[in-house]
């Protein structure tokens, strides 16, 4: 017996250690619930540190993630102490309005975001015409709690207190408006976060290469844990109105160049987890049925639950 108990302890110890990242999906839609709009907490394995990559829904999502017992603690502490800071894509309101609401009852942190992100805030959100200002920098009075935090594409950043780093990408979005991605790097590991985006050859675009090319070496070490990554709309919709989304044709077409640089069936097993869906009618689930249907990539396709913890 005593032999069992310890091989049953060696086990979770081993499988404890393989995981490097906590994954909690807020919100997992792109309109039409604003209760369920994109945002993802990601975070140290067991260390309840997480960066928010976008802020559609903030309270609604931590309050779904405490039913289904992800967290245990009030709705206060995980908006004011386990959220360390904000990664905001873009400047549409289906990722960042959580944040906005919540403002007044958040704690002192970071948002981290390309300098169009940063203007948007200052110039159509943190204003007195439509709220007041919680950043640190614009419209008098200047209530300071969020700090900006410019990125450079492509140069590697600490998110404050955390373990992690993390580097962001642009992604072309209703060309020749701008979305960006963001790769979250912990110990030789990493997940990609990709906000809206067209695919290259609809956007006219190599926005989506440059992402793969980094990608790709992460790849072939095993050491990218997931790659999240939108599909709003069906392969119904026609591409002049996609207005910078992806379909699962889409998807697969960028999925097939990903693949094309470390050659046929690099892509078997790495978690593709999908984002952004449009819950209209029954569109959701012709995505999912269409993806795990037709893939010839064998790609592990992930649909995320909100409020429910994925481990990487």
């Amino acid at each position: 017996m005593k032999k069992i108990l310890t091989l049953l302890v060696i086990a979770f110890s081993s499988i404890a250690q393989s995981q490097t990242f906590e994954l909690v999906p807020l919100g997992i839609y792109g309109g039409g619930d604003e209760s369920n709009l994109s945002s993802y907490l990601v975070g140290e394995y067991n260390s309840n540190s997480y960066l928010a990559l976008d802020a559609g829904t903030i309270r609604a999502g931590i309050q779904k993630a405490r039913e289904l017992q992800t967290f245990n603690k009030p709705n206060e502490v995980v908006l004011k102490d386990y959220i360390k800071g904000y990664f905001i894509s873009h400047g549409h309101l289906d990722h960042l309005s959580g944040l906005i609401i919540n403002s007044p009852e958040d704690s002192s942190k970071p948002i981290y975001a390309l300098p169009f992100v940063i203007d948007i805030f200052k110039n159509n959100y943190f204003t007195n015409a439509s709220w007041s200002n919680f950043g640190n920098e614009g419209e008098s009075p200047i209530i300071g709690k969020y700090i900006y935090q410019r990125v450079t594409p492509l140069k590697d950043f600490v998110i404050e207190n955390t373990r992690m780093s993390a580097e962001v990408f642009e992604l072309s979005h209703v060309n020749p408006q701008q979305s960006s991605a963001l790769i979250v790097n912990l110990d030789g590991s990493s997940i990609a976060y990709l906000g809206d985006t067209g695919a290259d050859r609809v956007e006219k675009s190599d926005k989506l290469g440059v992402l793969w090319t980094a990608l790709a070496p992460k790849i072939k070490a095993k050491s990218l844990k997931a790659l999240l990554i939108e599909v709003s709309f069906t392969d119904e919709q026609p591409e002049d109105k996609l207005y910078g989304h992806l379909t699962p044709n889409l998807l697969k077409e960028e999925l097939r160049k990903l693949e094309k640089i470390n050659g046929k069936g690099s892509l078997k097993g790495l978690n593709v987890m999908i984002t952004h869906l449009k819950p209209s009618g029954d569109q959701v689930q012709k995505i999912k049925s269409t993806l795990e249907a037709t893939n010839e990539l064998e790609v592990n396709y992930i649909f995320p639950i909100q409020g429910q913890r994925y481990l990487f």
